[in-house]
Parts: structure tokens; C-alpha cells; sequence
């Protein structure tokens, strides 16, 4: 009886043992279902479809780290959950390959997709562009021109202590920080190339290198001719002869802000003036334009020749020019010129008129009644 008694006792603690192992188990596979189920629940936030509805722009601001950029992109609704977003780009490493910028990112772009933009993708560039040869007044309008930016130019720059150029920016930078982007890129320039001039020019500061650098820009499109355009004044420098460039002319009555839009007239020629060097002796007070770095090396490393003259070698600016030592060869050459010009206006004259007689033609036909049958 009594053993009887020690058996069941001995079977309902086994029993116990059972129960409770068996509620860990339970425990435990309950807990790894609901793990697996928040895996699969978080990897199908994270690669399935974003609800951004239309393509859009995003900034990383610089600094900013996956749970700032993450908080971010939840507030403007480009993901549905920072947590998973965060936790993605952590299993991932990408948390410290954030890039700074401005992104499109497609409507419908998943988190994956938006993680991979911000981390390999390109963030959009924005710059300013100023083409060699513009005026100071030219770039100013440019820049005050793109809407990106704020703020106002105070005062305006000199001429010529900007480098033409594409300059990169933020939206929200200020146009003056484009524009002393462009200065301190001058000036690195121009001591880098005033240092390894040759040093027997006839010039005696950076400053006049600018100014005789700019004629250059304004003088030539071609940028091979640059070195021989700089050797022609060089040479008239060093003779004691006057540039007589007709840009310079044109600075003095434009001040840069616009194009003549029309030839010079004599009386413009023959007017004394600070910047006619048709009447004065050396180089124009100031620069006429921002010459690029090319002019700049011109200059500064002019081609070894004899010329003193230079005329248009046909009736483009891509056509060049031609060279001559001596006076009367230049003649000759201005001849020829003068031949081109006289031969081009004739044919945009010719082409002009079969242009009117066509319309003239198309007209008429179309005043005539039908014909009948």
C-alpha cells in the first residue's frame, strides 16, 4: 500500500517536470514564430513599395547620421518606419556611407531602394556656369538669375578678379559665397601662373597680366590662337607701339553690360578715351572681361614670332586669323578680308531675297481663287 502511494507521487512529479519543459518549448517556439514573423514583417516594409506617390526630392543635410536622415525621411512620408529603415541600414553597414545632397527619389521607391540612392546614387548638382570672356556685369546677372540661391552681390566685383568657370552650390547658399568662390579661384590661378611666367615680359604685375589677358579672350574664339593673339600686343608692347584693339573701344562705351550691336564708328575710334588703345599708350586701366585660365597662360607664356598684326581669316569667328609681320603684308591681308566680308554680304543678301520671293510666291498662290473645272 505504501509503495502504491510512493509510485503515483513519484508519477505526478515526473509530470510536473513534463509540463514545465513543455511550456518552454512552447514558450520558446512561440517566441522564434514571432521573431520570424517580425523579420518577415520588416523585410517586407523594407523592400516592398514606399507610399510616395510622386518622385521628389530629398536633402541629407552634411552630418547628418541614418537615425537623423531616417526621422526625416518618416516625417515627409518617403518611408512608413524610421525603426525599420534604421535597423535596415545598420544590417546593411551603410550607416556611416551617407552622402550629402539634394536626391530624386521615384514615387513608389522602397526603403531599400531610397537606402542604395542616398549611398551610392549622385545627389543632384547645382552650379553656376560663367563662360571665358564674360564681363563681371554679365556673371553677376547670372548668378543673381538662378533662384537657388539668396541673398544680394555687395558691391559688384571688379572686373577681371573673377575666374570663368562651373561652380557647384547648395540651394540656400548665398550669391556672394559663389562669388568668392570665383575670386579665391582667380587668385589661386593667377599666382600659380604669375609664378612660371617667362620672365621677360613687358608686363610688371599680376594685375596688368589680367588686363592684357582679358584683350586676348575678347580678341580670339579659337583657343589654339591664344598664345599668338598674346605674342602680337606682347610684341607691340615691347616696341612701344599701341595695342589698338577694338574690343577695348567697346568696353569703354558698353562698361561691359551689354553688346555694342553694331561696328564702331569713327568717331568712336578717334575718341580719347581711358580704354581706346587706338589712343592710348599700353594697356587700359582696367580689364575689359574675366579671362579663363588659357588667356591667362597666354600671357604668361606667349608664342616666340615676329607678328604685330592680325586680321579675321574669314567671316566666323571659328574661321581664326591670319598673322603678318610687317605693315604692309597686313594691308594685304585686310584686303583679302574685306573681299570675304564683301562676298558673304552679298550671299546673306541673295538668300534674303530668294527667301522674300518665296513668300511673295507662296502668298500670291494662296490669294489666287481656285480653279474651276
Amino acid at each position: 500500500m505504501a509503495d502504491s502511494k510512493v509510485r503515483r507521487t513519484r508519477r505526478r512529479s515526473g509530470n510536473g517536470f513534463l509540463d514545465i519543459l513543455n511550456g518552454l518549448l512552447t514558450f520558446l517556439v512561440i517566441g522564434v514564430l514571432a521573431a520570424g514573423g517580425a523579420l518577415l514583417y520588416g523585410a517586407s516594409q523594407f523592400y516592398g513599395e514606399g507610399p510616395l506617390g510622386q518622385d521628389t526630392t530629398f536633402r541629407v543635410e552634411s552630418g547628418n547620421g541614418l537615425g537623423t536622415t531616417s526621422q526625416r525621411l518618416e516625417e515627409q512620408g518617403l518611408i512608413s518606419n524610421r525603426y525599420i529603415f534604421q535597423l535596415g541600414g545598420r544590417a546593411m553597414e551603410r550607416q556611416g556611407r551617407l552622402k550629402a545632397g539634394d536626391f530624386t527619389i521615384p514615387a513608389g521607391a522602397s526603403m531599400a531602394d531610397i537606402l542604395k540612392e542616398l549611398t551610392e546614387g549622385d545627389p543632384i548638382r547645382y552650379a553656376v556656369v560663367i563662360p571665358e570672356g564674360w564681363t563681371t556685369w554679365e556673371a553677376v546677372q547670372r548668378i543673381n538669375g538662378d533662384s537657388n540661391l539668396v541673398g544680394e552681390i555687395a558691391p559688384l566685383p571688379p572686373e577681371g578678379s573673377l575666374l570663368p568657370g562651373s561652380y557647384d552650390y547648395m540651394p540656400g547658399d548665398t550669391r556672394q559665397s559663389v562669388v568668392d568662390k570665383m575670386q579665391a579661384a582667380m587668385q589661386a590661378e593667377l599666382d600659380t601662373i604669375w609664378a612660371a611666367r617667362n620672365p621677360d615680359l613687358p608686363i610688371q604685375t599680376p594685375e596688368e597680366l589680367v588686363v592684357l589677358a582679358s584683350i586676348v579672350e575678347k580678341e580670339t574664339g579659337v583657343p589654339a590662337e591664344r598664345p599668338q593673339v598674346a605674342a602680337v600686343f606682347v610684341n607691340r608692347l615691347r616696341q612701344g607701339m599701341r595695342l589698338q584693339s577694338d574690343p577695348t573701344i567697346i568696353y569703354g562705351i558698353t562698361n561691359g553690360q551689354a553688346p555694342l550691336g553694331r561696328g564702331l564708328r569713327r568717331s568712336e575710334i578717334e575718341a580719347e578715351t581711358p580704354f581706346n588703345t587706338y589712343q592710348i599708350d599700353g594697356l587700359p586701366p582696367t580689364p575689359i572681361a574675366n579671362p579663363g585660365a588659357d588667356s591667362l597662360r597666354a600671357v604668361a607664356n606667349p608664342d616666340a614670332h615676329d607678328y604685330l598684326y592680325f586680321v579675321a581669316k574669314g567671316p566666323v569667328p571659328s574661321d581664326g586669323h591670319v598673322f603678318a609681320e610687317t605693315y604692309a603684308e597686313h594691308q594685304r591681308n585686310v584686303a583679302r578680308w574685306r573681299e570675304i566680308e564683301r562676298a558673304a554680304a552679298e550671299q546673306a543678301e541673295s538668300e534674303a531675297e530668294a527667301a522674300r520671293q518665296a513668300l511673295e510666291a507662296e502668298e500670291a498662290g494662296e490669294a489666287e481663287p481656285p480653279a474651276t473645272q
